[in-house]
Order: C-alpha cells, then structure tokens, then sequence
C-alpha cells in the first residue's frame, strides 16, 4: 500500500494543487517560498489530527476576503474550509484494511480516498459570537472632528476575531471532519464530478475518521534543523553520544534483560565495551552501508562513560569516539569524542539513526502498526558534501527495507524536500515533484508539477538528451526564479557583467544559466514549457549562405568554445599592431558552399540557428529574422507554459570615424566589436584580439569585413576574448544592445521596479551596495 496522491486546498499557498507522490521516493523541489513547506505541514496537521495546532493564517490569502465577507454578513457568502483528499493504492493482500473506505459494497478497484476537512462546526454561532464581540468593539470606537473612525479596538473583521493569540475563538469554532471518497466520482485529475458529495464518517459508526486514518499511515518527519554543532556545550548542541544514547533506550537490548552486560558493568571496562560495540554494531554496518567511514575517515566506537548508575538507562550513560589508529603496546586505541568531528559526518549519521529509530518504533508496534509508514526528510544535504548527498539519496531506501513475510503487507515510502541539484542528479526526472509560485496582484499562490508526466509526454529522443544534459551540469533550473539560456561559454563567462551594467536589479534574483548552443536549444522547449519557468534565451543570430544542405548536417559550431586556450601553429601569424596585426592571408580561389558562414549583410542568407528556426522567432531567412517584431520574440505564457523570450543580434548603427552605417554582427564577439568599434581597435586592447591590419586607413565596410573574417577564423578563440574581456573596467564599454534589451526584459519580469523609486536613484543606491560590499 501507498499513497498515490494528495489534493490540498485553502491552505496557505497551496490553494487547489494535486501532488503525486512515487511508490518509493518522492522528491520536493522549487524556489524558496513556492510551497514545499506548506506541503509537508499540511500533512502534519492532517494526520496528526488536532485542530488546536492550526490558525487562521493556515487559510490561503485568498480566503480572507471570503471569511471577513462572511462575518459582514454578505448575502450567500460562504465560510472556506481546508481540506485534503488523500488517495491509497492499496493491493488485495491489504484490502481488508480499508472496509471502511470502501464507497460501496459493489467497490472494484485498488484506489480508495479520504478527506479530511477543516471547518466550522456551527457558521451561525460563529456569526453570532463575532456579531456580539464586534458590537461591544465598535461602542468603544473613537471617532474625529470628522466624524471619521480615528480608533476602533479589535475585532473590526471576522479574521481579526479569529486571530486571537490564544486561538480559542477558532478552536471553539472548527472541526476536523473526515469523508469517504468515491473514485468513479472523480475526473483523471482528481477533481470531484459537480453534484457529487463525499459521505461524512460518523462517529456512531464503527471507528472514527482519525482512527482509520491513524490505522492505515504512521507519518514521521527529520526536519532540516538538526542542531548539531561543533561546539562542546550550549542548548542547542545535541551531541551524537545523546542521540544514541535514546537510540539504545528505545530499540536496542535493555538492561534488565541483558544479564551479560550486568556482569561485564561489574567485571571490567573491556567486557562492558564489547558489549556495546555489540548492541551497536548492525547500526554501524548501516552507516558502512552510505560509504561511511570511507578512505581516510576514523571509525566510530561506543564506549562506556565508567557510570554504572547511568550507563544503561543516561543519555549520558554513553560516548561516541573516533578511533584514529590501531591499538597501541598496550591494546589501547587512541580515540577522539564525537564533538571532534567534522559536522557533515555527524549529520549523516544523525539521519541514519533518527530514521533507523522511527523505523523500528513503527515495526515494535504490532498489534496496531499502519501498513504505510510515511517518512518526509527535509533538506538531507545540509552540511554534506557531495558524493554523500548521492549517497544517502541512493541507500536510503535499503537502511528501511522491510524483509521476510511482512514484506508484502508494510510499507515504507520517503518524501525528500532539497535544494541540492545533486541529489536529482542522482534520481533523475521520475521522482521530481516540482513547486512552481505564482503570483498576482494580490494573491501568491502555488501547483505542484509531476516530473513523471514529463518524462512519458516526452519523445526518448528530447527526454535523453535533457536528461543526460540535467546530469552532466547539475542543473539548479529547479530552485531559479528564471532562467537564462546563453548560445556558449562566453556568455556564461561575461554574463554576471553585463547584468551588473544592464539590469542590476536581477543580482537579487536566483537566475539558472544553462549553456546550451544555437543547435539545441529549442530542445529545452518542452522543459521550460513544463516547468513554466520565465526564461530569457541569448543565442546568435548565425548566418550562412542559402542552400540544399539539411539543417541537421550544417555546423554551426564555433571552432573553439572550449574552457581551455588553444595556441596557434608555430607559423600561424600575430594578431597586434603593425606586423602583429597581420591578417590571415583569405584564399581568393575557394569559392563558399551552401551553409557557410557568412556576414549577416549577404542577400538571401538563411540562419543555421535551429532556436531561432524551431522555437522563436520561427524563421530562417536572415531578413525574416532581423524585421521581426518583439512580439514575435516573446512566448507569451498561456495557461502553464513558459513566458520566453529569445536575444539575439539586430541591426544598430555603428559609427567609424566620419562614417555611420547600420549594421548587425553574426555572433556575440562580432556584435561587442562593432558595438564597441573605436574602443576595441585601441592598442590598450590588443589582448582582445579584435584588432585588424591597417584599420585607421580602412572605411566602415571594409573593417566591418576584416572583423568577421577574423572572428571566424580557427586562431580566433573565443574563451580568451571573454577572459580578456573581463581584465577591463566594464564602465568603459558596451553591452551589445540585443543582450541589454533581454536582460531589462527579464529584469522587468522578475525583479519589478518598486514604483515609488525612480530608476535613476536605485541605480544609484545598487552602486553603494557594490562599493560596501567591495
């Protein structure tokens, strides 16, 4: 048996969203503040059913209007409820454990629900005691000279009534109610059909609604605050020596069982040490099991702190140490107590205990023990290193495995919320449940998307590739607030720049850069469609000659986009000024075939950019491209795709001299000289590379020519351009407008101007930010 999915509704961001949650492993991702936490709490409350542990700001915004139009005494105005539906696959060897869930006699199926609802009990007396509390209020208001209300004490609205600190007044006036739910009622998304009502389950009934709920899943949580520290006292240190220590007390051999253990206490250290490493021993071949201690780690022993009174029953009563070699003369080992190690190993093995005891506290009980034993672990990968995110993600599931004949009938199944790109690295698309915020004017808001229907909506071709992809960068798209798709590794490399000096608004936001090439990024299309990420798309504009060549086979790669620089051949010519500025010598007699790179000026050329082609702006003859209209390059977001928008180079005027044309580059490098024409051709920039033979004597088109022969030509290398790029003072030079006018479109998208400030001024306070923080 497993939970196959939860619907929750009015329940802080959560306002209607529908989560899937896998068989074995479910793993929560998102940005900050889209809803992860208020997933898991709703779970808390509505499993451990007490109401007394909610408030009124449990409610999702959106409700409040409705409460208070309620307590105003609207017409037809109706008191919001939060509610969960929770939906159980259950297979035959369990049906047994669900009669009372079961809508009918006639039930074929292996899927029952349950909702639980938060509600008044009594709307009218709720109204009523509001009214009474509200009446005595307003006699105690203070009016103005003007007859204004200047003072009107508490309560003014029936959610100021209920937001008493003591929560009394919502107490007293809402219930846990618990319904049976008819599947065949509901739609492929889990919506009720209309007219349909759930039938309530009665307490005169047989059991209660909490109590077949408790019956059927045992709920635990391993939250992210752990409070290990390195520190040796202090409230919030809880040392690993305490935590085994309540490990031993509620699992493991007890004392006045363990006559064995009795003697060794009386006899010697030694026997009672053996003792302990005994007892403790399948708990540290579990932790051997994560690649703990792994090459170069010390091992971990148990050892008595010489109390007899405590030893046994003390939190205090046991020590955890390091063992740091072998047994010296004497068969003494040299140790270290647990507060000497590092706090990722100390986080790790918390974790492998902590679960270890919930798991054996569910299997003790076995006379009343749930099927399903839900465990949610928030934030695994604090204070570990990589390899043992992986790690734990990946063993995680073998340290509960439930073995033998009760295999079949028990249940153990994990949520894990993270942040880390590298635990979905290890567990690919299929587990992601994926936490995407929304926000109007008024209300934020959040829906859950399930990776797993991506992953079948998806052809094998585009879902290998993404997912190959996803695992080779360790992709963060999941936690972005937006995304920035960049042709190479000079836009990735200049891009925190040019953000600095275009739209400095987004260093506040959380921006995933994914490097992707003109030639694969429309198969990111599906992705960010899915996910409905904001996302801007730099590539470039890559020109060549018209012809029959097939898209697939025209290489549209540059010659070197790689991390490392390349040197050129022993006779290859310098590129400096005077001799150094000597040119390639251009090959008059070989004569450009179809999909060769050309200048973005040639008539009739088409793009190779299969972007720009597939995804936006949707053409490929070069003129199509450069008259296109902004709106042509924007996806506007329609219901849950992605607001996208694609850059790339356009045609600005470029000034040389006396002389000024309109002009547009091929690429980014070929775009930042002509943008940058005087100043690049300066011999301070000589490292730049962008420098050409004789350009004082040369007119616009001319150096225009030279610039895009030089550019494309295999000594140009692009990774030392942008490297060299990065040793001047970025004040002194311009951001190629198509990226500039991207990044204040996503700027304006994601991080909006508060309207009270003048841009002008928060440029200027942005400035003081960077000075102060050097």
């Amino acid at each position: 048996m497993h939970i196959e999915s939860i619907r929750i509704r009015n329940f802080r961001r959560l306002q209607d969203v529908r989560i899937d949650l896998a068989s074995d492993i479910s793993i929560f991702v998102g940005a900050n503040n889209s809803g992860k936490t208020s997933a898991t709490h709703a779970l808390q409350l509505f499993t451990a059913a007490s109401r007394e542990r909610f408030s009124i700001h449990d409610f999702s915004s959106e409700c409040w209007d409705a409460i208070d139009g309620f307590g105003a005494g609207i017409p037809d105005a109706v008191l919001p409820t939060i509610s969960m539906d929770i939906w159980f696959n259950v297979e035959p060897a369990n049906l047994y454990r669900v009669v009372d869930l079961l809508p009918s006699l006639s039930f074929t199926g292996n899927t029952v629900g349950i909702r639980v609802e938060f509600a008044a009990s009594n709307p009218a007396a709720l109204l009523r005691d509001f009214q009474a509390a509200y009446a005595l209020a307003a006699a105690n208001s203070r009016a103005g000279e003007d007859g204004t209300i200047t003072y009107h004490p508490s309560p003014r609205t029936l959610c100021d009534y209920l937001r008493d600190e003591s929560g009394i007044r919502l107490r007293k006036g809402f219930e846990l109610r618990y319904y049976v739910l008819d599947r065949p009622r509901f739609d492929d998304e889990l919506r009720e059909q209309p007219g349909y009502v759930a039938r309530l389950i009665s307490t005169d009934k047989g059991r209660s609604g909490k109590d077949i709920l408790a019956g059927l899943v045992k709920v635990d949580f391993l939250h992210a605050q752990r409070h290990l520290s390195d520190s040796s006292g202090g409230t919030r240190a809880e040392e690993l020596s305490r935590v085994l220590g309540r490990f031993y007390q509620r699992n493991l051999e007890q004392r006045a069982a363990d006559f064995e253990a009795q003697r060794a206490l009386a006899d010697s250290e030694t026997m009672l040490n053996d003792h302990l490493d005994r007892v403790f021993g399948p708990t540290l071949n579990r932790l051997a099991e994560l690649g703990y201690p792994g090459l170069g780690n010390p091992r971990l022993l148990i050892k008595t702190a010489l109390n007899p009174a405590t030893i046994m029953s003390s939190q205090d009563g046991t020590r955890v140490h390091y063992a740091l070699g072998e047994a010296d003369q004497h068969g003494v080992l040299p140790t270290l107590p647990d507060r000497y190690n590092g706090l990722g190993f100390k986080n790790l093995i918390y974790m492998v205990v902590e679960l270890l005891d919930l798991h054996a506290r569910w299997l003790d009980d076995e006379e009343s023990r749930p099927p399903l034993h839900l465990v949610f672990i928030e934030e695994p990968e604090a204070h570990l290193h990589v390899q043992l995110q992986q790690v734990f993600v990946r063993k995680v599931l073998d340290i509960l495995n439930i073995e033998g004949a009760d295999a079949q009938y028990y249940t153990s199944q994990l949520v894990v919320s993270t942040h880390s790109s590298h635990i979905l690295y290890e567990r690919g698309f299929r587990p992601i449940r994926y936490f995407r915020s929304s926000a109007s004017a008024a209300y934020h808001t959040s829906e859950v998307l399930n990776l797993s229907a991506f992953y079948h909506g998806t052809s094998v071709l585009s879902r290998n590739f993404l997912e190959r992809y996803l695992k080779l960068t360790h992709c963060d798209l999941f936690f972005a607030d937006a995304a920035v798709l960049v042709e190479g590794n000079v836009e990735r490399l200049l891009l925190p720049q040019m953000i600095a000096t275009a739209a400095p608004r987004l260093q506040s936001a959380y921006l995933s850069v994914l490097e992707i090439g003109g030639a694969f990024g429309h198969r990111f299309k599906s992705l960010v469609d899915f996910l409905g990420i904001t996302t801007l798309i730099i590539t470039d504009i890559d020109s060549v000659l018209p012809g029959a060549v097939p898209e697939h086979e025209i290489d549209d790669q540059p010659a070197d986009d790689g991390l490392e620089a390349k040197h050129p051949a022993p006779d290859a010519p310098l590129e400096a000024v005077g001799a150094e500025d000597e040119e390639e010598p251009e090959d008059e007699d070989e004569e450009p075939g179809a999909g060769t790179a050309c200048m973005v000026s040639v008539e009739g050329a088409v793009t190779s950019n299969q972007t720009l082609i597939k995804w936006l702006p949707g053409k490929k003859p070069i003129a199509d491209i450069l008259a296109a209209e902004e709106s042509e390059c924007i996806q506007v977001r329609v219901a849950n795709s992605a607001l996208v928008r694609v850059a790339y180079q356009t045609a600005v005027d470029v000034a040389w001299k006396e002389e000024t044309a309109v002009l547009a580059g091929r690429t980014l490098e070929e775009a930042f000289a002509l943008e940058n024409l005087v100043w690049s051709q300066d011999k301070d920039r000589k490292n730049l590379k962008l420098r050409v033979q004789g350009a004082g004597k040369l007119d616009l088109a001319a150096i225009s020519r030279r610039l895009h022969k030089k550019i494309a030509g295999s000594s140009f290398h692009k990774t030392d351009f942008a490297l060299a790029l990065l040793e001047h003072n970025p004040s002194d030079w311009l951001v190629p407008r198509y990226i500039a006018d991207g990044l204040r479109w996503l700027e304006c998208e994601v991080t909006p101007s508060d309207p009270g400030v003048d841009e002008g001024d928060a440029g200027v306070e942005h400035g003081l930010f960077e000075d102060l923080l050097g």
